[in-house]
Formats: structure tokens, C-alpha cells, sequence
């Protein structure tokens, strides 16, 4: 993509109501703007980032045996009355009546939802399990919502639902989105730790929440020294047993300074880590706490129906862009992973005004364009230091260099995002390089 066609609105100075890292490099990255408190659109370089960690999500939901399907954003009232939140969310559930004066609501999650549809459908044992999932914009009042994307009123989640005959059946799917939760942060990334978390309105006795460490986060975590290394990229069929994964991940102690008691704490103080950390995924296990107020039960080999075990796992995809931010940047701006960079590589012409120069430019960005490097080409008429201080505000992992001298030398200067590293490399090399 040519920088001159592009829309990438990026600002010098840092917007008075951004207080944390994320949102202030987000608006001046040019990835975001505010149309209503806790609401944002998505421009196209912050929608790239976006629609990337969208897809991993989705690959590692997959691969872990759940169903895509797609719900609605506004449901019917009738639904939570029938499960008894209605009236217990509280303000943040946003209410609305239809022109007919029906009842609804701009879905927070989807519990009711998914089990109407299980109910509606799955009538006999035979057809479970059953995990369906997908990735919709859900909307929650804040009493006040800051941090840019980190706590906004809308925000993209994926939410999956698990349906099981018996408890035992129902853990096995707990423990296999734990085990895709491992290896979906990991891809991303990120280092996750899974930590006990309260089931708060969602319900049930069993949930994790997990944290990815950032000096910015919101609460301050205490763990084992041994998350370290554990490897969350779990290579398994997660058909198999994952409880001795499982359990290897939570026998480590973890948690947030709401639960941490240090005279509790039986970990020494060699091997007790702290820092900060942010939630970027929640999961539950809670039985039939929808299932059996909404009557979704199947029939069971004995012939006699039982309410099914459920559970339901959240992930923010929004929520995760600002969360990568936080655990990956510095002064000078973004450094993406790879793996969710809007674009692999930036190429920058440092002299549009003379024609060897801008020709070369042009041919190593079709080359590279042709080769599948995915390329942002910065071929405007800005100075060269404007030019290396954007690409470093964007942080892209590549940054590739071409002037005058470096065409007469057949060189280009390649630098390293995350490490700030420099080399030069030969200009017929360069594309082998980037592939």
C-alpha cells in the first residue's frame, strides 16, 4: 500500500484525554477516533491490526473443536427475564424498546441467547457435546468509560459456548479452551497467566481470567517464578486428556492484589514475581445455571432428560489491541509482533525528487508486493526524519530505507523495530530477506 493513498491520519501530539500508553499511541497512530464517550471507529490501520488478531483467535477456536455461527447484537428482554438477569446486570445492560414498544437490548454476552438456540434444537445426548462460538460487538454502559479500547461501552468479543451431559464432560471443555486460550496469547505474542478468578455476573465455581503482563496494567499480579517457563504453545489433540496440562498451569500460584494475602502466600520470596497486568480473556465453567431457568435439557441414555452442563469463554479482541500496546512499546511509539502487524514491512523513499531514486523505491515495492510481503511504502514528499519517526510511531517490524547513496552503493538500510538494530543489505538481497 502507497503511504500517498492511504488514509493513516497520525498526530504529533498526544491528545489531552488519553491517559494511558495505548490510547495515546493509538489516536496519534492514527488507528482510532472517538465518536462518543467509550466508542470509537476503527481506521484502516488500527482495523487491519484488528481483523489479524480476529483471525488467530479464530484458527485456535477451531482448532480446539468449536463452531462458528454468528448471533444478533440486540435480543429480546423476554430472554434474561426468563434467566433472571434482566434486572440483576444492572446499568450497564443498555435497554431499548422497538418501534412496536417491544422490549430489548444491546447484547453484553450472549448466555440467554445461545442456550434459546441449543434449547430450540438439541433435543438428545446423542449430539453432544456441542462448543459453538463467534466474534460480535457487544455493548456495556460504563459508568465511565477511559483508556481508550481498554474500557470502552463497545467492543468486539469472542464468545463461545460450551454444552455438555454431565459435569465431568462439561470440565473437559473448560479445560480445552483453556489450553486454546494458552496457545491463542502466545501466537499473539503474548505471555498469559491463567489466575482463579470470581465468577462474578456470569455465574458458577470454576474461571480463570488471564493476565498478560504490562508495567501499565490495572491491577497488580503476583505469580510463580516458573510461569516463565512453561511453554503455552501446547502441541496436543485437544480431543485428549488436557487435565495434567491443566493442572501443571494452575498448581503455580497466581493472583491479582484483590485476592493475593501475603501471610496466605506459601511461595518464598526467591520464587514470587510481581507486576502489573491486564485481563484479556475469562473463562467459566457453571453448569446449569442457564440451562435449567431456560429449560434447555436433553434426553440421556437412562431416557430420562437432564438440564445439559454449560460453559462460556470471552476473549476482547478490541480489548487485546490496546493490551498488545501496553506490553509492546517504547518512547518512540508501537512495536507490533509480527504475527498482528497491519503491515510486515515499511519502505521509505528518502528522496522523491530525484528519479533513480523514486524509480528503485518503486520497483523493491512491487517486488516486494509480488513476493506476499505485506508493505506500507511511504513515497509522499515528507523529510526523512518525519518519515523514520512515523514508521516508528506505527511500529511495523521492519523498516527498509533507499536514498541516493544507498542506490550508488546497491544497498538499503534495514533496521529492526523491537531491537532498534541497523544493517545494511544488498538491494538485490533485500526481498529474500523479507520472505
Amino acid at each position: 500500500m502507497r503511504l500517498s493513498r492511504y488514509f493513516l491520519p497520525t498526530l504529533k501530539e498526544t491528545p489531552s484525554e488519553a491517559k494511558i500508553a495505548s490510547h495515546r499511541l493509538m489516536l496519534r497512530a492514527g488507528m482510532i477516533r472517538q465518536g462518543a464517550a467509550g466508542i470509537y471507529s476503527w481506521l484502516p490501520l488500527g482495523h487491519k491490526v484488528l481483523k489479524k488478531i480476529e483471525q488467530i483467535v479464530r484458527e485456535e477456536q477451531d482448532r480446539a473443536g468449536a463452531v462458528e455461527m454468528l448471533m444478533p447484537t440486540i435480543q429480546p428482554a423476554e430472554l434474561w427475564e426468563e434467566s433472571g438477569r434482566y434486572d440483576d446486570y444492572g446499568k450497564e445492560m443498555l435497554r431499548i424498546e422497538d418501534r412496536h414498544e417491544r422490549r430489548m437490548l444491546f447484547g453484553p454476552t450472549n448466555e440467554e441467547m445461545i442456550t434459546d438456540i441449543f434449547r430450540r434444537e438439541v433435543k438428545s445426548y446423542r449430539d453432544l457435546p456441542k462448543n459453538l462460538y463467534h466474534i460480535q460487538w457487544k455493548f456495556r454502559d460504563e459508568i465511565r468509560p477511559r483508556f481508550g479500547v481498554m474500557r470502552g461501552r463497545e467492543f468486539l468479543m469472542k464468545d463461545n459456548y460450551s454444552f455438555d451431559l454431565t459435569a465431568e464432560d462439561g470440565v473437559k471443555s473448560y479445560n480445552a479452551m483453556f489450553v486454546a486460550y494458552l496457545r491463542t496469547f502466545a501466537r499473539l505474542g503474548l505471555r498469559a497467566i491463567p489466575m482463579r478468578a470470581d465468577t462474578g455476573p456470569i455465574g458458577g465455581d470454576l474461571s480463570h481470567e488471564f493476565i498478560i503482563l504490562a508495567d501499565t496494567g490495572e491491577s497488580e499480579v503476583f505469580f510463580h517464578k516458573d510461569f516463565e517457563q512453561l511453554d503455552p504453545m501446547v502441541d496436543v489433540d485437544p480431543s485428549s486428556d488436557l487435565q495434567p496440562i491443566v493442572d501443571e498451569w494452575t498448581a503455580l500460584y497466581a493472583a491479582t492484589d484483590e485476592i493475593h494475602n501475603a501471610d496466605d502466600c506459601d511461595v518464598t520470596d526467591g520464587d514470587l514475581k510481581t507486576g502489573r497486568g491486564i485481563e484479556v480473556g475469562h473463562i467459566f465453567f457453571f453448569g446449569d445455571k442457564y440451562s435449567k431457568p431456560l429449560n434447555a435439557s436433553v434426553q440421556g441414555p437412562d431416557g430420562k432428560n437432564a438440564f445439559v452442563q454449560m460453559g462460556s469463554y470471552g476473549i476482547g479482541v478490541s480489548r487485546l489491541v490496546g493490551g498488545i500496546i501496553e506490553a509492546s512499546h517504547d518512547e518512540n511509539g508501537i512495536i507490533w509482533p509480527e504475527a498482528v502487524a497491519p503491515f510486515k514491512v515499511g519502505l521509505i523513499s528518502l528522496n522523491t525528487k530525484k528519479e533513480d531514486c523514486v524509480a528503485a523505491c518503486d520497483k523493491l515495492y512491487r517486488e516486494l508486493m509480488d513476493a506476499g510481503v505485506d508493505v506500507l511504502y511511504d513515497d509522499t514528499n515528507e523529510r526523512a526524519g518525519g518519515k523514520f519517526a512515523n514508521m516508528d510511531l506505527i511500529g511495523l517490524p521492519w523498516q527498509i530505507a533507499l536514498g541516493p547513496r544507498g542506490l550508488e552503493n546497491g544497498v538499503v538500510e534495514l533496521k529492526n523495530r523491537a531491537t532498534g538494530e541497523r544493517e545494511e543489505v544488498a538491494l538485490d538481497a533485500i526481498v529474500a530477506r523479507m520472505t
